[in-house]
């Protein structure tokens, strides 16, 4: 897992971690590293996403991307099991995470796009762009020595959003993908904004 947690991972975490603590252990002594979880994890995330969604299977790809999501915090359990947490992990991890990101977004654009909703892929497109960016604001703050733990919409956030949204769709629930979509494209928007806002009076408060 990345050092830096979200408060929404942080209420969710003990819960998840007592369930994925004995999948864990199982894998710690079969010499499954925590590298090697996030990376198939990220690869699942990427085949579900591009084998689903453009298919117009919205809900069984959702779920298959859930479930490989878990990695991010089941690498996490394993690290802390055999104490092999490092800087290069964590950053494995962030880039990692940005991929699955780019591929949700990427497998939903393409749905929309062949389905005719032109106007919606572009919103796909623009929370893609967008969620980079929110990423790499904070990076590029802390790279400088600043703090950037604000944001109305960080990465557990958008993934619930989006997940939730396109699997609702995917049930016959019309409107609710576009509607998450479109609240993504706003909070993803504003918290750029608010990240570029905090490092900016931190910049300037500077001796």
């Amino acid at each position: 897992m990345p050092y830096d947690q979200t408060a929404m991972l942080n209420v969710l975490r003990p819960a998840v971690t007592r369930v994925l603590t004995p999948v864990g252990r199982v894998l710690a002594r079969h010499g499954v590293s925590p590298n090697m979880i996030t990376v198939l994890g990220t690869l699942g995330v990427v085949a579900a996403a591009l084998f689903f969604f453009p298919r117009g299977e919205l809900f069984p790809g959702a779920l298959v991307i859930t479930v490989f999501v878990l990695a991010d915090l089941l690498d996490g359990v394993l690290a802390r099991m055999n104490g092999s947490g490092s800087r290069w992990g964590a950053l494995l991890d962030s880039t990692l995470d940005r991929i699955s990101d780019a591929a949700i977004f990427a497998g939903l654009t393409a749905w929309c796009a062949l389905s005719g909703q032109r106007v919606l892929a572009g919103v796909a497109l623009f929370c893609l762009v967008a969620g980079a960016l929110v990423s790499y604001v904070k990076a590029r703050a802390e790279g400088l020595g600043m703090t950037c733990d604000v944001g109305l919409a960080e990465r557990p956030e958008r993934l619930v959003i989006v997940l939730v949204a396109a699997g609702l769709e995917g049930l016959g629930l019309p409107y609710v993908l576009a509607a998450g979509l479109w609240l993504l494209a706003v909070a993803s928007a504003v918290t750029v904004g608010q990240r570029l806002r905090h490092v900016h009076r931190q910049a300037v408060a500077e001796p």
